[in-house]
Order: C-alpha cells, then sequence, then structure tokens
C-alpha cells in the first residue's frame, strides 16, 4: 500500500508472506503505484483544485475560546444549570478547562456558532455609558429589572425610568416590555444601574448627547 502526492511517497505499508522480494519487483510494485496515485489526484483535482480555506456548513468542528477564569462558574451555572442549558438547546457538547479554556464540540457551524453566542452573551461585561436593547423581567415598587445583555440583569431606579415624578413602576412599565435602557454606573457589589430616562425609547439616541448638542 503506498500513500503520496504528485511529488512524493508519504506513507508505505507491505506486508509478504515471503522472506523478501527483489530490487526489480519492488520498483515495479512502484512504479505501478505512482502510475495508479498521479491518476487519482487528477480525477481528485477535476472536483476540487486545492484544499479548502473553510470547512463546510455541515462539517462536525471544535471550536476553542478562552473566557476569564471568574466567568467560568458563571458559565457553569449553579450545579451546572447553564451549561446544560446550552448544551440541550444548541446540540453541541461543550467542556471547560480549569484555565478558562472552553471546547465545543458541534456537528455543524449553525450549532457551534449558536453555542458560542450564548457563552459570549454570559461572560459579555456591561460597559458604562452603553446603551443596550432590554427586557422588562420584574417590576417593583422601586424601579424595574431589566435584562439587557445576554443573561445580563440590572435595575431602572423609579427615579430613572422618566423625567417627570413617577408614582408606580407599572405606570411606565411592565414585565415582557422591551425597552432602551444605558448604563450609568454600578454599585458596590458590582450590580448594574440602568437608565431608561437619558435614552430616547423610540430610536434609541442618548438624550443626554442631544442636551449636550
Amino acid at each position: 500500500k503506498v500513500a503520496g502526492t504528485e511529488d512524493g511517497i508519504t506513507s508505505l505499508q507491505m506486508d509478504i508472506k515471503i522472506t523478501s522480494i527483489t530490487k526489480e519487483i519492488m520498483k515495479i510494485a512502484l512504479d505501478q503505484a505512482k502510475d495508479g496515485r498521479i491518476h487519482i489526484l487528477n480525477e481528485m483535482a477535476k472536483a476540487i483544485g486545492s484544499s479548502r480555506e473553510t470547512l463546510a456548513d455541515t462539517a462536525p468542528k471544535i471550536t476553542t475560546m478562552k473566557i476569564k477564569l471568574e466567568k467560568i462558574r458563571d458559565v457553569i451555572g449553579p450545579g451546572g444549570k447553564m451549561i446544560r442549558e446550552i448544551c440541550e438547546s444548541t446540540g453541541a457538547k461543550v467542556d471547560i478547562e480549569d484555565d478558562g479554556t472552553i471546547k465545543i464540540a458541534a456537528s455543524d457551524t449553525e450549532s457551534s456558532l449558536a453555542a458560542q453566542k450564548k457563552i459570549n452573551d454570559i461572560v459579555a461585561e456591561a460597559e458604562l455609558g452603553v446603551i443596550y436593547n432590554g427586557k422588562v423581567v420584574k417590576t417593583v415598587d422601586f424601579g424595574a429589572f431589566v435584562n439587557f445583555l445576554g443573561t445580563k440583569d440590572g435595575l431602572v431606579h423609579i427615579s430613572e425610568l422618566q423625567n417627570a415624578r413617577t408614582e408606580k413602576t407599572t405606570d411606565i412599565c411592565k414585565e415582557g416590555d422591551s425597552v432602551k435602557v444605558k448604563v450609568i454606573g454600578f454599585d458596590d457589589r458590582g450590580k448594574v444601574k440602568l437608565s431608561m430616562k437619558r435614552v430616547n425609547q423610540e430610536t434609541g439616541e442618548n438624550i443626554e448627547d442631544k442636551k449636550e448638542d
């Protein structure tokens, strides 16, 4: 058995039941193998002239990504809840190593990208001054909790719902409402402070910037 390229042999295997063969027989065998190899390579070249730079979307693939060590527990979740949800919803297999390396094994590109997005959403960090699209997940007397960045939640204090005085949070928003929020700070525990009144809820424009102009 002879394998190789147009340039030469890359591997060779020979099983024989006799003690040896002559150089002449070896030469004939290798010449025949070369003719056969070149013929097969020519037929392959008709289908594709060079190796593909990317795999087909339907090809299985393994993707590696790296996250901060302190984010590992967020991706795993309580009792492994989060990582199980990622695997079940995307069909991918996710392994996390102690150094923050994540290996995603997926049957196709769509599954791999879906798993990567879920992980990126979990480890993403809110940026001060940035405006995000969000959804109200809970209303309380002192404001509304909004999910705005993957699995991230933040509080819009009742004083940040609108410029006018607000008597009840539900006068402005209810659970399930889509809103636009601006990150205005973080409390001592790292919880995100959000504002709705500083963002045009129709256009998403930063109202504070317009005031400065």
